[in-house]
């Protein structure tokens, strides 16, 4: 079962996160602030992160900074109410920009897409690897 890390400081929203991600068949870990995401990352090893940007304490920035500092091929959806950060230069490496909706279609459809592009991604790693790259 996939793990999905979702991190805001909204608990009705993470709520909303947690049932509708769960249904679709995922393990989902919430955090409340950076802080707290980057100790859970740490604890639970997700396969993806959903990041809301304004947070107290660690805001949604730093946090995606540590995350890729950690894991540079760890897919980070930015799922925020505010689409001023869609052209902010240190949002670029996040997999995906969704701007917060009640409605979880595209946030659904973005966390598929990214989940997808990362099992390719290690599928063909494994194929183009080099047997004595392999440690035994």
């Amino acid at each position: 079962m996939r793990k999905i890390l979702c991190v805001d400081d909204d608990l009705s929203l993470l709520l909303l996160y947690q049932e509708e991600l769960s249904e679709e068949g995922y393990e989902v870990i919430v955090a409340r602030n950076g802080k707290e995401a980057l100790e859970k990352y740490d604890q639970e090893c997700p396969d993806l992160v959903v990041l809301d940007m304004r947070m107290p304490v660690t805001d949604g920035l730093e946090t995606l900074n540590a995350l890729l500092g950690r894991n540079r091929q760890i897919p980070v959806i930015l799922n925020t109410a505010y689409s001023m950060y869609r052209d902010n230069f240190m949002t670029w490496g996040a997999e995906a920009y969704v701007i917060k909706s009640s409605d979880l279609t595209e946030l659904k459809e973005e966390i598929r897409a990214a989940l997808r592009s990362r099992e390719k991604t290690k599928k063909d790693k494994k194929v183009f690897e080099h047997p004595a790259d392999k440690k035994t």
